[in-house]
C-alpha cells in the first residue's frame, strides 16, 4: 500500500475536509464530458491550481485506467519508475492496473516503489479522479530522466501497452509551469511554452525551453503524453484554463504557473 505522503500538506487529510475543497475547485467549471486522450494537470496546493486541475478532470470521459505522468522532485528510485501498489487517499484506496503494468515492454520504464514513496505530483491527482470517478485503475509512472529521447521512448512504451490491452486509456501529465517569476513574466514565457503544446510540437517545445532556461518541472511527462496521444491519434490540442498562484494569493512578485490541457481526437 503507497501511503499518502502529502496529505495536510498540498490537500486536506480529513475525507470531509478534502471533499469540499476538491468540490469548491469544480464551482463554476463546465462538465463537458469529451474524448478526451490525454492532458496536462498542475499539481499544487489545491488552493492555488486546484482550478485549473478541475477544468481539465470536469472534462474527462470516464476510463477504466488513467496512465498518470509526473516528475520525480525528490531524486529517490529509478530513472523512470512504475509503480503496481494500491495507493491510499483520504477518500480511499484505488489501485494499479496490473495487466497495463505487464503490457508495458520495460525497456526504459522500471517497476520501482521508491521514487514513488515521497513524490507529490501524483499523489494529488487522485482526490480529483476519485471525486469524479467511482471505479477506475491507475498506472503511476514518474519520471526523473525528463530529456527528449527519454520521453519520446515512455511515450512509446504506452502507446505499445495500450494496443495491447482492451479498455479506455487517459494519459495524464503532471506539470506546474514557470516557478518563482514575476506574474507578467511568467505569463508571457508560460504563453510561449504552452503555443508549442498546443501545435503538439515535441522538438520545439524542447528548443523553447531550452531557449528561456525555462523551470517547467513536469517537461519530460508533457512530451511523453503528446508522444503517446499522438501516436494514438491525438488531432487537437485545447488550452481549457490558465492562472498563477498570485490569482489565488494576490502576490504578484513571485508566481508559479499552472495550466489545464486536453488532447483529443
Amino acid at each position: 500500500m503507497r501511503a499518502p505522503a502529502v496529505s495536510g500538506q498540498f490537500y486536506p487529510r480529513n475525507k470531509n475536509d478534502l471533499l469540499r475543497e476538491v468540490s469548491r475547485c469544480f464551482i463554476d467549471v463546465p462538465r463537458t464530458r469529451k474524448n478526451v486522450l490525454g492532458a496536462v494537470v498542475p499539481h499544487a496546493g489545491y488552493i492555488y491550481s486546484g482550478k485549473a486541475a478541475a477544468h481539465v478532470y470536469a472534462s474527462l470521459p470516464d476510463a477504466g485506467t488513467f496512465v498518470m505522468l509526473g516528475p520525480n522532485h525528490t531524486g529517490y528510485g529509478s530513472p523512470v519508475s512504475v509503480s503496481s501498489e494500491t495507493w491510499s487517499t483520504p477518500l480511499g484506496g484505488v489501485g494499479a492496473d496490473l495487466d497495463f503494468i505487464r503490457a508495458l515492454p520495460k525497456r526504459i520504464i522500471y517497476q520501482d516503489e521508491t521514487a514513488h514513496k515521497y513524490e507529490h505530483s501524483l499523489e494529488v491527482q487522485l482526490p480529483f479522479l476519485q471525486y469524479r470517478f467511482k471505479d477506475f485503475k491507475i498506472v503511476p509512472i514518474c519520471m526523473g530522466m525528463q530529456d527528449e529521447e527519454t520521453a519520446m521512448e515512455v511515450g512509446q512504451e504506452i502507446a505499445e501497452a495500450v494496443h495491447k490491452v482492451d479498455k479506455k486509456i487517459v494519459v495524464i501529465a503532471s506539470s506546474d509551469f514557470t516557478h518563482y517569476m514575476p506574474d507578467k513574466v511568467a505569463r508571457e514565457n508560460d504563453k510561449y511554452y504552452i503555443e508549442s503544446i498546443l501545435n503538439m510540437d515535441i522538438p520545439g517545445f524542447y528548443q523553447r525551453l531550452q531557449k528561456r532556461d525555462a523551470s517547467v518541472c513536469g517537461y519530460g511527462p508533457i512530451a511523453a503524453m503528446l508522444a503517446t496521444t499522438k501516436t494514438l491519434g491525438a488531432k487537437k490540442a485545447t488550452l481549457l484554463n490558465y492562472s498563477t498562484s498570485g490569482d489565488a494569493t494576490g502576490d504578484v512578485s513571485a508566481v508559479v504557473g499552472y495550466a489545464g490541457i486536453i488532447m483529443e481526437c
